[in-house]
Protein backbone atom coordinates (compact mmCIF):
# COMPACT_ATOMS: atom_id res chain seq x y z
CA UNK A 1 0.00 0.00 0.00
CA UNK A 2 1.05 3.34 -1.77
CA UNK A 3 1.01 5.86 2.31
CA UNK A 4 1.17 8.83 0.13
CA UNK A 5 -2.04 7.86 -2.22
CA UNK A 6 -3.84 7.22 0.77
CA UNK A 7 -6.72 9.42 1.39
CA UNK A 8 -7.06 11.61 4.77
CA UNK A 9 -8.27 9.06 7.54
CA UNK A 10 -6.68 6.04 5.89
CA UNK A 11 -2.89 5.42 6.68
CA UNK A 12 -1.66 8.05 8.73
CA UNK A 13 -5.08 8.89 10.75
CA UNK A 14 -5.87 5.03 11.75
CA UNK A 15 -2.65 4.16 12.61
CA UNK A 16 -1.13 7.44 14.22
CA UNK A 17 1.08 4.88 16.48
CA UNK A 18 3.02 4.67 13.13
CA UNK A 19 3.83 8.28 13.21
CA UNK A 20 6.90 10.12 15.22
CA UNK A 21 5.60 11.96 17.92
CA UNK A 22 6.08 15.75 16.91
CA UNK A 23 9.75 17.19 18.07
CA UNK A 24 10.71 20.38 19.09
CA UNK A 25 11.61 22.05 15.68
CA UNK A 26 15.03 23.16 15.43
CA UNK A 27 16.31 26.75 15.69
CA UNK A 28 15.51 27.60 11.79
CA UNK A 29 19.06 29.74 10.90
CA UNK A 30 20.78 26.53 12.66
CA UNK A 31 19.02 23.81 10.89
CA UNK A 32 19.60 26.23 7.64
CA UNK A 33 15.42 26.35 6.91
CA UNK A 34 15.51 29.37 4.57
CA UNK A 35 15.03 29.47 1.71
CA UNK A 36 18.82 30.39 0.52
CA UNK A 37 20.50 27.77 2.67
CA UNK A 38 21.93 24.75 2.55
CA UNK A 39 19.13 23.33 4.36
CA UNK A 40 17.31 23.99 0.37
CA UNK A 41 19.62 22.38 -1.63
CA UNK A 42 20.38 19.02 -2.22
CA UNK A 43 22.27 17.44 0.88
CA UNK A 44 24.19 15.54 -1.26
CA UNK A 45 25.55 18.72 -3.34
CA UNK A 46 27.26 19.82 -0.43
CA UNK A 47 31.07 21.51 -0.89
CA UNK A 48 33.22 18.54 -1.30
CA UNK A 49 35.97 17.95 1.27
CA UNK A 50 39.42 17.27 -0.29
CA UNK A 51 40.31 13.99 -0.97
CA UNK A 52 43.02 12.30 0.13
CA UNK A 53 46.55 13.01 -1.54
CA UNK A 54 47.18 10.20 -4.39
CA UNK A 55 50.39 7.74 -2.57
CA UNK A 56 52.17 4.46 -3.39
CA UNK A 57 49.67 1.31 -3.03
CA UNK A 58 51.14 0.30 0.01
CA UNK A 59 50.46 -4.01 1.11
CA UNK A 60 48.93 -4.65 4.01
CA UNK A 61 50.47 -6.75 7.22
CA UNK A 62 49.16 -9.51 8.07
CA UNK A 63 48.24 -10.09 12.01
CA UNK A 64 46.38 -7.94 14.31
CA UNK A 65 47.90 -4.36 13.73
CA UNK A 66 46.60 -4.85 9.62
CA UNK A 67 42.98 -5.22 11.33
CA UNK A 68 42.53 -1.73 13.24
CA UNK A 69 44.11 0.37 10.78
CA UNK A 70 43.63 4.49 11.41
CA UNK A 71 39.59 5.10 10.28
CA UNK A 72 38.60 8.38 9.31
CA UNK A 73 35.34 8.23 8.34
CA UNK A 74 34.03 10.48 5.77
CA UNK A 75 30.62 12.85 5.71
CA UNK A 76 27.72 11.45 4.13
CA UNK A 77 28.05 13.80 0.41
CA UNK A 78 32.03 12.83 0.19
CA UNK A 79 31.34 9.00 0.58
CA UNK A 80 28.45 8.80 -1.71
CA UNK A 81 30.64 10.44 -4.14
CA UNK A 82 33.74 8.41 -3.57
CA UNK A 83 31.26 5.39 -3.99
CA UNK A 84 30.69 6.76 -7.70
CA UNK A 85 33.86 7.59 -8.11
CA UNK A 86 35.14 4.33 -7.43
CA UNK A 87 32.63 2.18 -10.14
CA UNK A 88 34.14 3.93 -13.23
CA UNK A 89 33.04 3.73 -16.18
CA UNK A 90 29.86 1.51 -16.74
CA UNK A 91 30.15 -2.17 -17.38
CA UNK A 92 30.66 -2.71 -21.37
CA UNK A 93 27.56 -3.42 -23.37
CA UNK A 94 25.95 -6.46 -24.63
CA UNK A 95 23.17 -7.54 -27.08
CA UNK A 96 20.36 -9.18 -25.37
CA UNK A 97 17.06 -10.50 -26.52
CA UNK A 98 13.87 -8.05 -25.71
CA UNK A 99 13.09 -10.88 -22.74
CA UNK A 100 16.26 -10.09 -21.30
CA UNK A 101 16.94 -6.76 -21.60
CA UNK A 102 14.04 -5.76 -19.00
CA UNK A 103 15.89 -3.35 -16.41
CA UNK A 104 18.67 -2.45 -18.03
CA UNK A 105 20.29 0.59 -19.77
CA UNK A 106 20.86 1.16 -23.18
CA UNK A 107 24.66 1.53 -24.17
CA UNK A 108 23.96 2.23 -28.09
CA UNK A 109 21.19 4.07 -29.47
CA UNK A 110 18.06 2.37 -30.48
CA UNK A 111 17.99 2.17 -34.22
CA UNK A 112 14.96 1.44 -35.91
CA UNK A 113 14.87 -1.40 -38.74
CA UNK A 114 11.89 -0.69 -40.50
CA UNK A 115 10.02 2.08 -41.23
CA UNK A 116 7.13 2.20 -38.85
CA UNK A 117 4.62 1.73 -39.96
CA UNK A 118 6.12 -1.07 -42.54
CA UNK A 119 3.09 0.12 -44.99
CA UNK A 120 0.16 2.38 -44.98
CA UNK A 121 -2.57 0.97 -42.77
CA UNK A 122 -6.07 1.90 -41.87
CA UNK A 123 -6.10 3.39 -38.38
CA UNK A 124 -9.88 2.08 -38.17
CA UNK A 125 -12.20 -0.72 -39.48
CA UNK A 126 -14.53 0.33 -42.01
CA UNK A 127 -13.64 0.69 -46.12
CA UNK A 128 -10.83 1.89 -47.78
CA UNK A 129 -11.92 3.70 -51.09
CA UNK A 130 -10.21 5.19 -53.94
CA UNK A 131 -11.23 8.63 -54.91
CA UNK A 132 -15.10 10.47 -54.42
CA UNK A 133 -17.97 7.92 -53.58
CA UNK A 134 -20.13 6.61 -54.03
CA UNK A 135 -18.04 3.13 -54.35
CA UNK A 136 -18.29 -0.21 -55.57
CA UNK A 137 -17.76 -2.74 -53.28
CA UNK A 138 -14.94 -4.82 -54.37
CA UNK A 139 -13.61 -7.72 -51.42
CA UNK A 140 -12.90 -7.40 -48.11
CA UNK A 141 -8.36 -7.12 -47.10
CA UNK A 142 -8.01 -7.71 -43.09
CA UNK A 143 -4.70 -7.84 -40.47
CA UNK A 144 -1.85 -9.67 -41.97
CA UNK A 145 -2.76 -9.93 -45.51
CA UNK A 146 -0.14 -9.35 -48.19
CA UNK A 147 0.36 -7.17 -50.95
CA UNK A 148 -3.48 -6.53 -52.91
CA UNK A 149 -4.07 -5.70 -56.70
CA UNK A 150 -4.47 -1.44 -56.80
CA UNK A 151 -7.71 -0.49 -56.08
CA UNK A 152 -9.24 1.15 -59.03
CA UNK A 153 -10.75 4.83 -58.90
CA UNK A 154 -14.46 4.99 -57.26
CA UNK A 155 -13.90 1.02 -55.96
CA UNK A 156 -13.64 0.36 -51.69
CA UNK A 157 -12.65 -2.75 -50.20
CA UNK A 158 -13.53 -3.58 -46.66
CA UNK A 159 -11.10 -3.26 -44.27
CA UNK A 160 -9.94 -3.99 -40.17
CA UNK A 161 -7.57 -1.99 -38.35
CA UNK A 162 -4.07 -2.47 -39.08
CA UNK A 163 -5.11 -3.98 -42.67
CA UNK A 164 -1.94 -3.24 -45.28
CA UNK A 165 -3.58 -0.33 -47.52
CA UNK A 166 -3.78 -1.24 -51.42
CA UNK A 167 -2.14 0.89 -53.69
CA UNK A 168 -4.90 3.85 -54.74
CA UNK A 169 -6.49 4.02 -51.93
CA UNK A 170 -7.12 7.75 -50.70
CA UNK A 171 -9.06 7.13 -47.30
CA UNK A 172 -10.77 4.94 -44.71
CA UNK A 173 -14.59 5.61 -44.41
CA UNK A 174 -15.28 4.99 -40.56
CA UNK A 175 -17.69 1.17 -40.72
CA UNK A 176 -20.26 3.76 -38.94
CA UNK A 177 -20.23 6.61 -41.64
CA UNK A 178 -20.73 3.64 -44.37
CA UNK A 179 -24.26 2.54 -45.64
CA UNK A 180 -23.97 0.12 -48.10
CA UNK A 181 -26.59 0.03 -50.93
CA UNK A 182 -27.80 -2.55 -53.55
CA UNK A 183 -26.32 -1.43 -57.00
CA UNK A 184 -28.58 -0.97 -60.15
CA UNK A 185 -26.70 -2.95 -62.56
CA UNK A 186 -25.79 -4.92 -59.12
CA UNK A 187 -23.39 -5.76 -56.22
CA UNK A 188 -23.07 -2.76 -53.89
CA UNK A 189 -22.64 0.79 -53.60
CA UNK A 190 -21.14 2.24 -50.36
CA UNK A 191 -22.26 5.96 -49.01
CA UNK A 192 -20.56 8.20 -47.14
CA UNK A 193 -23.31 8.68 -44.37
CA UNK A 194 -20.70 10.99 -41.87
CA UNK A 195 -21.06 14.27 -40.55
CA UNK A 196 -18.37 16.05 -42.47
CA UNK A 197 -17.45 15.48 -46.27
CA UNK A 198 -14.56 12.23 -46.58
CA UNK A 199 -11.39 14.36 -46.85
CA UNK A 200 -7.93 12.96 -48.24
CA UNK A 201 -6.04 10.70 -46.22
CA UNK A 202 -8.80 10.43 -43.28
CA UNK A 203 -7.52 7.56 -41.24
CA UNK A 204 -4.60 6.57 -42.93
CA UNK A 205 -1.06 5.62 -40.76
CA UNK A 206 0.99 6.57 -43.42
CA UNK A 207 4.46 4.19 -43.92
CA UNK A 208 6.64 6.22 -42.10
CA UNK A 209 4.69 7.91 -40.24
CA UNK A 210 6.15 7.20 -36.34
CA UNK A 211 9.82 6.64 -37.99
CA UNK A 212 12.18 5.86 -40.90
CA UNK A 213 14.68 3.04 -40.96
CA UNK A 214 17.51 3.71 -39.37
CA UNK A 215 16.50 6.87 -37.79
CA UNK A 216 17.59 7.00 -34.04
CA UNK A 217 14.80 6.41 -31.30
CA UNK A 218 16.17 6.58 -28.07
CA UNK A 219 20.05 7.64 -26.92
CA UNK A 220 22.12 5.61 -24.63
CA UNK A 221 21.97 6.22 -21.15
CA UNK A 222 17.53 5.01 -21.65
CA UNK A 223 16.04 2.83 -19.03
CA UNK A 224 14.96 -0.95 -20.69
CA UNK A 225 10.87 -0.17 -19.63
CA UNK A 226 8.33 -2.68 -20.75
CA UNK A 227 7.56 0.23 -23.20
CA UNK A 228 11.14 0.17 -24.43
CA UNK A 229 10.53 -3.19 -25.51
CA UNK A 230 7.50 -2.95 -27.02
CA UNK A 231 8.92 0.02 -29.33
CA UNK A 232 12.00 -2.24 -29.92
CA UNK A 233 10.19 -4.86 -31.15
CA UNK A 234 7.70 -2.89 -33.70
CA UNK A 235 10.73 -1.15 -34.97
CA UNK A 236 11.92 -4.79 -36.08
CA UNK A 237 14.72 -5.38 -33.38
CA UNK A 238 15.31 -8.84 -31.78
CA UNK A 239 18.35 -7.59 -29.25
CA UNK A 240 19.04 -4.35 -27.46
CA UNK A 241 22.55 -3.07 -26.95
CA UNK A 242 22.68 -2.93 -22.87
CA UNK A 243 25.25 -1.94 -20.68
CA UNK A 244 25.96 -5.62 -18.89
CA UNK A 245 24.52 -5.70 -15.55
CA UNK A 246 27.06 -6.14 -12.77
CA UNK A 247 26.84 -8.96 -10.81
CA UNK A 248 26.70 -9.11 -7.05
CA UNK A 249 27.22 -11.99 -4.46
CA UNK A 250 25.68 -11.21 -0.96
CA UNK A 251 27.35 -12.99 1.74
CA UNK A 252 25.23 -13.01 5.06
CA UNK A 253 27.81 -12.80 7.86
CA UNK A 254 27.14 -14.48 11.50
CA UNK A 255 26.66 -17.73 13.37
CA UNK A 256 23.79 -16.02 14.73
CA UNK A 257 21.15 -16.10 12.19
CA UNK A 258 18.56 -17.96 11.75
CA UNK A 259 16.52 -19.49 8.10
CA UNK A 260 13.22 -20.00 9.35
CA UNK A 261 11.54 -19.92 12.11
CA UNK A 262 10.56 -18.39 15.59
CA UNK A 263 14.29 -16.87 17.41
CA UNK A 264 15.68 -19.51 19.50
CA UNK A 265 18.85 -19.57 21.54
CA UNK A 266 19.98 -16.38 21.63
CA UNK A 267 20.24 -16.70 18.06
CA UNK A 268 17.46 -14.56 15.37
CA UNK A 269 16.05 -14.26 12.16
CA UNK A 270 17.69 -13.55 9.37
CA UNK A 271 16.21 -10.04 8.17
CA UNK A 272 18.79 -9.28 5.27
CA UNK A 273 18.90 -12.15 3.13
CA UNK A 274 15.18 -11.75 2.08
CA UNK A 275 15.50 -8.11 1.62
CA UNK A 276 18.71 -6.96 0.17
CA UNK A 277 18.75 -9.24 -2.80
CA UNK A 278 15.68 -7.38 -4.51
CA UNK A 279 16.95 -3.98 -3.30
CA UNK A 280 20.44 -4.17 -4.60
CA UNK A 281 18.86 -5.62 -8.28
CA UNK A 282 16.58 -2.23 -7.88
CA UNK A 283 19.87 -0.57 -8.52
CA UNK A 284 20.44 -2.55 -11.44
CA UNK A 285 22.55 -5.64 -10.04
CA UNK A 286 22.29 -9.50 -11.22
CA UNK A 287 22.55 -11.37 -8.22
CA UNK A 288 24.48 -14.59 -8.27
CA UNK A 289 24.35 -15.96 -5.44
CA UNK A 290 23.21 -15.17 -1.24
CA UNK A 291 25.64 -17.15 0.42
CA UNK A 292 25.91 -17.49 4.40
CA UNK A 293 29.26 -17.35 6.17
CA UNK A 294 29.91 -17.94 9.35
CA UNK A 295 31.80 -16.23 12.23
CA UNK A 296 35.54 -17.20 10.95
CA UNK A 297 38.35 -15.66 9.86
CA UNK A 298 39.50 -17.87 7.41
CA UNK A 299 35.90 -18.89 5.33
CA UNK A 300 35.70 -15.01 5.06
CA UNK A 301 39.06 -14.47 3.86
CA UNK A 302 38.30 -17.37 0.99
CA UNK A 303 34.84 -15.94 0.17
CA UNK A 304 36.28 -12.23 -0.59
CA UNK A 305 38.97 -13.83 -2.93
CA UNK A 306 37.19 -16.13 -5.00
CA UNK A 307 34.04 -14.83 -5.50
CA UNK A 308 33.42 -14.21 -9.22
CA UNK A 309 30.96 -11.06 -8.81
CA UNK A 310 32.00 -7.68 -9.96
CA UNK A 311 30.58 -6.51 -6.52
CA UNK A 312 30.63 -8.22 -3.20
CA UNK A 313 28.00 -7.34 -0.70
CA UNK A 314 28.56 -8.18 2.86
CA UNK A 315 26.40 -7.60 6.06
CA UNK A 316 27.52 -7.25 9.50
CA UNK A 317 31.32 -7.52 10.61
CA UNK A 318 32.52 -4.09 9.83
CA UNK A 319 32.81 -2.65 13.34
CA UNK A 320 35.09 -3.89 15.71
CA UNK A 321 33.40 -6.72 18.32
CA UNK A 322 35.37 -10.25 18.83
CA UNK A 323 33.75 -11.76 15.93
CA UNK A 324 34.27 -8.92 13.76
CA UNK A 325 36.54 -10.24 11.26
CA UNK A 326 36.00 -7.88 7.87
CA UNK A 327 38.63 -5.72 7.92
CA UNK A 328 41.38 -8.38 8.68
CA UNK A 329 39.91 -10.52 6.01
CA UNK A 330 40.52 -7.71 3.57
CA UNK A 331 43.63 -7.07 4.91
CA UNK A 332 44.83 -10.35 4.06
CA UNK A 333 42.66 -10.66 0.70
CA UNK A 334 45.20 -7.68 -0.35
CA UNK A 335 42.38 -5.22 -0.47
CA UNK A 336 42.73 -1.85 -0.86
CA UNK A 337 39.42 0.33 1.45
CA UNK A 338 38.35 3.46 0.26
CA UNK A 339 35.63 4.56 2.47
CA UNK A 340 35.87 3.25 6.25
CA UNK A 341 32.89 4.90 8.21
CA UNK A 342 30.73 7.06 7.19
CA UNK A 343 29.39 10.30 9.53
CA UNK A 344 25.60 9.09 9.07
CA UNK A 345 23.20 7.47 11.28
CA UNK A 346 21.94 4.66 11.20
CA UNK A 347 24.95 2.69 9.36
CA UNK A 348 28.12 4.49 10.35
CA UNK A 349 30.49 1.64 10.40
CA UNK A 350 29.96 0.94 6.50
CA UNK A 351 33.14 0.69 4.17
CA UNK A 352 34.00 0.17 1.12
CA UNK A 353 36.84 -1.31 -0.87
CA UNK A 354 38.46 -2.63 -4.06
CA UNK A 355 39.61 -6.25 -4.16
CA UNK A 356 42.32 -7.78 -6.29
CA UNK A 357 40.66 -10.04 -9.31
CA UNK A 358 39.47 -13.18 -7.88
CA UNK A 359 41.46 -15.84 -7.86
CA UNK A 360 40.42 -18.72 -11.00
CA UNK A 361 38.49 -16.15 -12.29
CA UNK A 362 39.82 -15.46 -16.15
CA UNK A 363 37.12 -16.62 -17.84
CA UNK A 364 35.15 -17.96 -14.82
CA UNK A 365 31.10 -17.77 -15.59
CA UNK A 366 30.11 -14.73 -12.88
CA UNK A 367 32.07 -12.37 -14.79
CA UNK A 368 28.99 -11.50 -16.79
CA UNK A 369 26.76 -13.99 -15.97
CA UNK A 370 28.50 -16.36 -18.28
CA UNK A 371 31.99 -16.62 -19.83
CA UNK A 372 31.87 -14.84 -22.70
CA UNK A 373 33.61 -11.76 -24.82
CA UNK A 374 32.63 -9.19 -22.44
CA UNK A 375 33.85 -10.97 -18.88
CA UNK A 376 36.13 -13.72 -20.09
CA UNK A 377 39.74 -13.72 -19.61
CA UNK A 378 40.09 -10.42 -18.22
CA UNK A 379 41.18 -9.25 -14.86
CA UNK A 380 38.20 -6.85 -13.63
CA UNK A 381 38.56 -4.87 -10.80
CA UNK A 382 36.07 -5.79 -7.74
CA UNK A 383 35.15 -3.73 -5.57
CA UNK A 384 33.20 -4.62 -1.94
CA UNK A 385 30.56 -2.78 0.01
CA UNK A 386 30.67 -4.08 3.82
CA UNK A 387 27.08 -3.21 5.11
CA UNK A 388 26.22 -3.53 9.14
CA UNK A 389 24.07 -6.22 10.66
CA UNK A 390 21.50 -4.22 12.22
CA UNK A 391 18.86 -4.30 9.37
CA UNK A 392 17.97 -0.28 9.08
CA UNK A 393 21.60 0.33 9.09
CA UNK A 394 22.46 -1.91 6.17
CA UNK A 395 19.61 -0.46 4.47
CA UNK A 396 21.27 3.11 4.92
CA UNK A 397 24.27 1.28 3.85
CA UNK A 398 22.94 0.29 0.60
CA UNK A 399 21.70 3.58 -0.56
CA UNK A 400 24.86 5.61 0.44
CA UNK A 401 27.90 3.38 -1.25
CA UNK A 402 25.82 0.49 -2.72
CA UNK A 403 23.19 2.74 -5.10
CA UNK A 404 25.76 5.21 -6.42
CA UNK A 405 28.40 2.15 -7.16
CA UNK A 406 25.85 -0.24 -9.45
CA UNK A 407 24.02 2.48 -10.61
CA UNK A 408 27.15 3.66 -12.74
CA UNK A 409 28.18 0.25 -13.48
CA UNK A 410 24.92 -0.53 -14.61
CA UNK A 411 25.04 2.83 -16.91
CA UNK A 412 22.42 4.57 -15.39
CA UNK A 413 22.52 8.16 -15.45
CA UNK A 414 22.92 10.33 -12.23
CA UNK A 415 19.07 11.02 -11.31
CA UNK A 416 18.17 15.21 -10.36
CA UNK A 417 17.92 15.30 -6.56
CA UNK A 418 14.27 14.67 -5.44
CA UNK A 419 12.91 18.00 -2.73
CA UNK A 420 10.20 18.16 -0.80
CA UNK A 421 8.79 20.36 2.08
CA UNK A 422 9.33 18.98 5.40
CA UNK A 423 5.65 18.74 7.14
CA UNK A 424 7.09 18.54 10.59
CA UNK A 425 10.56 19.04 12.33
CA UNK A 426 12.74 16.22 10.65
CA UNK A 427 14.90 15.35 13.84
CA UNK A 428 18.76 15.02 13.48
CA UNK A 429 21.72 13.71 14.96
CA UNK A 430 23.65 16.74 16.57
CA UNK A 431 26.97 15.79 14.29
CA UNK A 432 26.08 13.28 11.17
CA UNK A 433 23.86 12.97 8.20
CA UNK A 434 20.91 11.36 9.13
CA UNK A 435 18.66 9.12 6.84
CA UNK A 436 15.22 9.13 8.52
CA UNK A 437 12.33 6.89 6.99
CA UNK A 438 9.22 9.00 6.34
CA UNK A 439 5.94 9.14 4.48
CA UNK A 440 5.12 11.41 1.86
CA UNK A 441 1.36 12.29 1.91
CA UNK A 442 0.38 15.73 0.03
CA UNK A 443 1.46 17.95 2.73
CA UNK A 444 4.82 16.96 2.59
CA UNK A 445 7.49 14.61 3.95
CA UNK A 446 6.00 12.79 7.67
CA UNK A 447 9.18 11.45 9.73
CA UNK A 448 7.70 7.29 10.99
CA UNK A 449 8.72 6.17 13.65
CA UNK A 450 10.22 2.69 14.75
CA UNK A 451 13.45 4.08 12.85
CA UNK A 452 15.94 2.25 15.56
CA UNK A 453 19.51 0.76 13.46
CA UNK A 454 17.72 -2.68 14.09
CA UNK A 455 14.15 -1.69 13.37
CA UNK A 456 12.21 -2.22 10.18
CA UNK A 457 8.81 -1.37 10.22
CA UNK A 458 8.87 1.96 9.52
CA UNK A 459 10.77 1.08 7.07
CA UNK A 460 8.20 -1.41 5.49
CA UNK A 461 5.83 1.54 5.66
CA UNK A 462 8.10 4.52 3.92
CA UNK A 463 8.20 5.99 0.92
CA UNK A 464 11.26 7.16 0.99
CA UNK A 465 14.42 8.32 2.99
CA UNK A 466 14.83 12.01 3.84
CA UNK A 467 18.58 13.12 4.19
CA UNK A 468 18.40 15.17 7.18
CA UNK A 469 21.89 17.27 7.56
CA UNK A 470 23.48 17.42 11.16
CA UNK A 471 20.65 19.34 13.39
CA UNK A 472 17.50 18.07 11.86
CA UNK A 473 15.10 20.35 9.75
CA UNK A 474 11.88 22.66 11.04
CA UNK A 475 8.68 22.05 9.36
CA UNK A 476 8.50 23.82 6.11
CA UNK A 477 12.07 23.32 5.05
CA UNK A 478 12.87 21.42 1.99
CA UNK A 479 14.97 17.93 2.28
CA UNK A 480 16.28 15.82 -0.50
CA UNK A 481 14.55 12.16 0.03
CA UNK A 482 16.00 8.98 -1.39
CA UNK A 483 13.69 6.68 -3.31
CA UNK A 484 13.07 2.93 -1.95
CA UNK A 485 12.17 0.01 -4.04
CA UNK A 486 8.26 -0.59 -4.78
CA UNK A 487 7.99 -3.80 -6.11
Amino acid sequence: MSVGSASEGDLLSAYPFLLRPAAAAPDPAAARGSADSPGDRPYDQAAPLPEPAPGPKREPEAGPSAAAPERSALPWPQARRRAQRAAGLPLPGVRLPLAEALGGVLAAPLEARTDLPAFDTSAMDGWAVSGPGPWLLTGELLAGQGDSAPLPDGTAVRVATGAQLPPGATAVLRREDGSPRPAAGGGELLHDRGAVPLDLGRDIRPRGQECHSGEPLLPPGTAVTPAVLGLAAAAGCDELPVHRRPTVELLVLGDELLDSGLPRDGRIRDALGPLLPSWLSWYGARIIAVRRVGDDLGLLRDALLRSPADVVVTTGGTAAGPVDFLHTALAEAGARLLVDGVLVRPGHPMLLAELPPAEGAEGAEGAGGAAGPEGAGQSRRRCLIGLPGNPLAAVAGAVTLAEPLLRTLAGWPQPQPYLVRAAAPLPGHRADTRLLPVALPAQGAVPLAYDGPAMLRGLALAEGLAVVPPGGLPAGARVEVLEVPAG
